[in-house]
């Protein structure tokens, strides 16, 4: 099994920063992926970033240019840098990691909440 444990989340007004962090562990095969999704209250699950092979990063529109994912391949954690976050940034942030035999895991989600 593969473990996911994200921190980082807490309370930061509009305009601040954060960072997230994601450790995996346990039995990891090859990674072909780790990323962050996120859910607001009364909303679907959306993607926030993803990062492939730890060189190819992909962002939904709403966070380039705000946010930044990066990851330490020998640590197996991936990080997301939020800056300039906005009210509308308040969700609980889920970590996840796809295997390239298409295994995907997910963390339990850390919450974010941005006062205005």
């Amino acid at each position: 099994q593969v473990q996911l444990v994200e921190s980082g989340g807490g309370f930061v007004q509009a305009g601040g920063s954060l960072r997230l962090s994601c450790a995996a562990s346990g039995r990891i095969s090859s990674i072909y992926s780790m990323g962050w999704y996120r859910q607001a209250a009364g909303k679907q699950r959306e993607l926030v970033a993803t990062i492939r092979s730890g060189i190819s990063t992909y962002y939904a529109d709403s966070m380039k240019g705000r946010f930044t994912i990066s990851n330490d391949s020998a640590k197996n954690t991936v990080y997301l840098q939020m800056n300039s976050v906005k009210p509308e940034d308040t969700a609980v942030y889920y970590c996840t990691l796809t295997t390239h035999t298409g295994d995907q895991y997910w963390g339990k989600g850390t919450l974010v909440t941005v006062s205005s």
